[in-house]
C-alpha cells in the first residue's frame, strides 16, 4: 500500500511538473512576442517623432501629457509594488484586456511600411496566446463573464477626416499609447511567468 501512494504520488508530481513546464513554454512565446511588439512600437513612435519639428514635439509632448489612452479605462496596477502584488490570473486578465483593446485601432497602424504591416496579426496571436494561459491557470473560473463589457470604443474621432494638425495629433496619441500598453502587458506577463519558478527574483 505505502508503495502504492508513493508511486501515485510521483505520478502527480510529474504531472504537475509537466504541466508547469507547457506553462513556461507559453509564457515564454508570449513575452517573446509582446517584447517584439514592444520594440516595434518604440520604433514607430521614434520614427514618427524624428519626422516631427522640434516645436511640433514639444507641444505634442504636452498635450499628451494632459490626455489619456482609451485604454486608461482598464483598471491595472499604478506601479511596481501593485503589480508584484497581483496574482498571476490578474496579470493575465489585464494582459488580454489591454491587447483586445487594440484590436480595432491596430488597424489604423497598419498602412504603410512593413513593420507596421506585422502588428494586427500579432496582436492576434499574442491575444490567443494569453486566452490559453489564462485557461491553464483559472481553473474553471468564469474570468470573462460578458465579454461584451470589456469592449472600448475607438480612439475618439480618429477615424474620421481629420485636418493637418489634427490628424497629427492622433497620430501621435495612437502611437504613443499603443507603445505604452505594450510595455504595460511586457511586464505583466514577465512578472506572472517568474511567478512559475518560486526560487527566482521577480523584483522589478
Amino acid at each position: 500500500m505505502f508503495t502504492v501512494c508513493v508511486f501515485l504520488s510521483v505520478l502527480c508530481l510529474t504531472a504537475s511538473c509537466q504541466s508547469i513546464s507547457d506553462s513556461q513554454r507559453l509564457f515564454s512565446i508570449a513575452v517573446s512576442r509582446v517584447q517584439h511588439l514592444h520594440l516595434l512600437a518604440q520604433r514607430l513612435f521614434s520614427d514618427f517623432e524624428s519626422s516631427l519639428q522640434t516645436e511640433e514635439q514639444r507641444q505634442l509632448n504636452k498635450i499628451f501629457l494632459q490626455d489619456f489612452c482609451n485604454s486608461d479605462y482598464i483598471i491595472s496596477p499604478i506601479d511596481k509594488h501593485e503589480t508584484q502584488r497581483s496574482s498571476v490570473l490578474k496579470l493575465l486578465s489585464i494582459s488580454y484586456r489591454l491587447v483586445d483593446s487594440w484590436e480595432y485601432p491596430s488597424r489604423a497602424l497598419a498602412p504603410g511600411s512593413a513593420p507596421r504591416n506585422q502588428i494586427s496579426p500579432k496582436l492576434s496571436e499574442l491575444k490567443t496566446g494569453i486566452l490559453l494561459l489564462i485557461g491553464a491557470n483559472q481553473d474553471g473560473a468564469e474570468l470573462f463573464p460578458d465579454s461584451s463589457a470589456f469592449q472600448l470604443a475607438p480612439y475618439g474621432n480618429y477615424y474620421q477626416s481629420l485636418g493637418g494638425d489634427e490628424s497629427m495629433r492622433r497620430t501621435y496619441e495612437l502611437l504613443a499609447c499603443f507603445k505604452k500598453d505594450m510595455h504595460k502587458v511586457e511586464t505583466y506577463l514577465t512578472v506572472a511567468k517568474c511567478r512559475l519558478s518560486p526560487e527566482a527574483n521577480c523584483t522589478l
